[in-house]
């Protein structure tokens, strides 16, 4: 499987509060095999999302190549390490290139310019519900 994953931001319900989502894409068929929604950014989320993708998936060692930009997260010790233990290959983007994770970027811009995107989330569990049926194409 080639996967290419993102993390987006959506407001949550005050300001200067906000939701990190978390999506892997099979890059050929642009269906969302695995995502995750929490209060803030983490490496032990991205690591958790990625082993229980893996196990969700059946995808087993050597089989999955994943694609990411060059961020704290995806660049992090856990998910690098868990990369390797599972014996996964890494693909990131140029240096300094902002637009070459293309994949997880068109589908979080169809996400927010759809009429139905709230300007703000109310508590996490209702931006989880959201997020579950978008996630779910």
């Amino acid at each position: 499987m080639l996967g290419s994953w993102e993390i987006t931001t959506l407001k949550g319900p005050r300001r200067w509060t906000h939701y990190a989502l978390y999506a892997i894409i099979d890059v050929f068929s642009r269906f969302v095999v695995g995502w995750t929604l929490a209060d803030c950014e983490s490496f032990r989320l991205a690591h958790a999302l990625i082993k229980t993708t893996c196990h969700r998936q059946g995808i087993r060692p050597d089989q999955l190549v994943i694609h990411s930009d060059r961020g704290s997260p995806m660049t992090s010790t856990p998910v690098v390490q868990l990369l390797n233990d599972l014996r996964e290959e890494r693909s990131f983007t140029r240096p300094y290139t902002s637009n070459d994770n293309p994949y997880p970027e068109a589908q979080f811009k169809t996400m927010k310019y759809r009429p139905t995107y709230p300007r703000r989330f109310g508590p996490l569990e209702d931006a989880k519900a959201w997020a579950n049926g978008f996630c779910q194409w």
